[in-house]
């Protein structure tokens, strides 16, 4: 029999990484919130590589983390190991990466929502939800129900999830959880459309059953960078990683067993990750390679159990013990728990304004692998605007849209909602235009401010954000000024540093601004310098090396920004516009764009397109 069981502002559905952060921002803004989750023990849950950041993904870490989102600070307080990296390429590509203790994170963060004010945690199956009085009604699996005036749906791989390992398949969610059934079903009432999208894991082994002897170390960096810019004792080292190739025999007992495999039985129908494929994948689509990397990294700190990053399987779990037993290293390993495939329903995410609630259902938000990302990163990062903007509709206030030049966020949200994606999501640093001015040092720069207008950012942190600004504008200003006479220990330095020698004084920021040069190098000439942070000397260094570059990309985003402001009619009928192309009507009156910007980056809108849009856009404006 159905029940009545409580009335809140806002109701996250999910506990993975999206729930969290929408939930953690929703109650910080002052907003009653629930957040529904299957399971209460695995709140914050890793299923898939115990790891936070990465290429692009680390970016988005600092974005959530400045933005005063929760994700950085929780990855600090739980590494293991911690690498930047791509150091041997330029700054806009740096991106920091953390090993993490799977188990410790989850409780962290169970912690944090459990304690936090305005938020209750709670366990349930939501199974229904409609809209009622300007609001939504929630039913759960044991026929509670709740009313609420905005929903976020965040949830992961557990919509309609199916676990396939070999030819057994069934329904549930990840690491054993139970499946979410039936939620599928109210959004298809709701008139929303769903795809089918899948991912995997690889197999779990034991620790001391891996021969580690012959393999490749693989430490972590010091110092250790930490990931929020409020940590102040920056994590350490504890475990290291190993590497490790597949071979040939490897190849062919994957070969051999290609029929056995839901991927390839045509078993499994839903669409996996283009740039995390599976080891069965990788070895019919690149079939010239002959090893692939295996990194063998620990799962926790008070567990023996280690994951195989590469070794994605759905394969038979005789095949998978077969196959890791031809891996140098793995030749005696234990398989603590096999690999596997899910499938699991996500939306369109074209039908999401770039708030990230649905174009024709107020109130109602998705975020994280629901809209079709995938990564955790991608998905508190969505979880964490898509709180902040259910918060901000309630209270009446204007909502928060990042665009392309705010952050790799912003890049993430406008890719999703504009192209749409036809298998998981994954965030590159490829992906931005402007990826010189988004660095991962400088988030705190451009988004606390954002976070601090929104109400996330505390008295503490901004004092601490302006000190740094402070003396960073200093630091420049002493630059500039600063004049070294040409002694022969400056022009000794320049020749050993590979540069050409000075005859006239010269300012520290020109020989700061030569690629050969850096803080360190010149500390024997600028025995003056005050203490400056690692993250003012890297700001400072990347700003005046890369300044023509920076220039070029400020530029171009100002005629981007231009270009977002011509705003778009909401009942624009693009069919009746003479000149635009049929595919274009199409497109532009299924995604409606907000602005012209947004239009040019729909795909099958043509340069040609936008400057018809632009003319019948200028016609209207003129009252012609």
């Amino acid at each position: 029999m159905l029940f009545f069981a409580g009335t809140y502002d806002i109701a996250v559905i999910g506990a993975g990484h999206a729930g969290l952060e929408a939930a953690l921002a929703a109650a910080r803004l002052g907003c009653r919130t629930a957040l529904f989750t299957i399971n209460m023990d695995w709140v914050g849950n890793m299923p898939c590589n115990p790891s936070i950041g990465g290429t692009a993904k680390g970016h988005l870490v600092r974005e959530i983390d400045a933005l005063g989102g929760e994700m950085g600070k929780a990855a600090d307080a739980n590494t293991l190991q911690s690498r930047m990296l791509n150091r041997g390429k330029g700054p806009a590509v740096h991106s920091l990466r953390a090993q993490i203790d799977r188990r410790d994170y989850s409780a962290t963060m169970k912690q944090t929502v459990e304690t936090t004010e305005n938020l209750a945690v709670l366990q349930a199956e939501i199974t229904d939800l409609q809209p009622e009085d300007g609001g939504w009604l929630l039913t759960t699996r044991l026929e509670a129900q709740y009313r609420v005036k905005a929903v976020i749906l965040a949830t992961g791989t557990f919509l309609g999830g199916r676990i396939f390992v070999g030819d057994v398949s069934y329904d549930g969610g990840p690491d054993g959880m139970f499946a979410a059934t039936e939620l599928t079903k109210a959004l298809g009432r709701l008139q929303i459309a769903t795809r089918r999208f899948k991912t995997g894991t690889p197999a779990r082994v034991l620790k001391s059953s891996i021969d580690f002897s012959g393999l490749e170390v693989q430490p972590g960096d010091e110092p250790v960078i930490p990931f929020s810019f409020e940590t102040e004792t920056p994590p350490t080292n504890k475990l290291c990683c190993h590497i490790t190739w597949t071979n040939n025999d490897t190849k062919q007992v994957i070969l051999d067993n290609l029929a056995r495999s839901p991927l390839y039985d045509g078993t499994i129908q839903g669409e996996g990750p283009r740039y995390c494929p599976s080891i069965e994948t990788k070895i019919v689509r690149f079939a010239d390679k002959e090893r692939h990397q295996v990194f063998i990294e620990p799962c926790g700190e008070k567990t023996d159990e280690m994951y195989l990053q590469g070794l994605s399987s759905s394969l038979p779990v005789d095949v998978q013990q077969a196959l890791l037993q031809t891996i140098p290293g793995l030749e005696h390993v234990q398989v603590m728990r096999p690999g596997y495939a899910i499938e699991y329903d996500c939306c369109d995410p074209t039908q999401l304004q770039p708030t990230l609630e649905f174009k024709h259902l107020s109130g109602l938000y998705g975020a994280g692998q629901f809209n079709g990302s995938s990564g955790y990163e991608e998905a508190a990062a969505q979880g964490l605007i898509a709180g902040i903007n259910a918060a901000l509709k309630i209270k009446g206030e204007p909502p928060l849209v990042l665009d392309r030049a705010d952050g790799y966020i912003g890049t993430l949200i406008d890719d999703l909602v504009t192209k749409g994606c036809m298998d998981p999501y994954r965030m590159m640093t490829s992906r931005s235009e402007y990826r010189l001015v988004l660095r991962q040092d400088n988030a705190d720069e451009r988004l606390t401010p954002i976070g601090r207008r929104v109400g996330l950012v505390s008295d503490t942190r901004w004092e601490r954000f302006t000190a740094r600004q402070a003396a960073k504008q200093a630091e420049l200003q002493r630059l500039e000024k600063t004049v070294i006479p040409p002694t022969a220990q400056l022009n000794e330095l320049l020749v050993a540093a590979g540069t050409t020698p000075v005859s006239t004084g010269v300012r520290l920021i020109d020989l700061l601004k030569r690629p050969q040069l850096d803080y360190e190098k010149l500390s024997p000439v600028d025995p003056d310098r005050p203490p400056l942070s690692r993250l003012t000397r890297e700001q400072v260094e990347t700003e005046l090396k890369y300044e023509g570059y920076i220039r070029r990309e400020l530029a171009a985003i100002r005629e981007m920004r231009r270009l977002e402001k011509r705003l778009l009619p909401e009942d624009i009928d693009y069919t009746a516009i003479h000149g635009l192309r049929l595919e274009a009507q199409e497109k532009l009156s299924a995604i409606r764009p907000l602005s012209v910007g947004q239009a040019s980056r729909i795909s099958g809108v043509s340069p040609s397109d936008i400057s018809v849009l632009i003319l019948w856009l200028s016609q209207k404006e003129a009252g012609r």
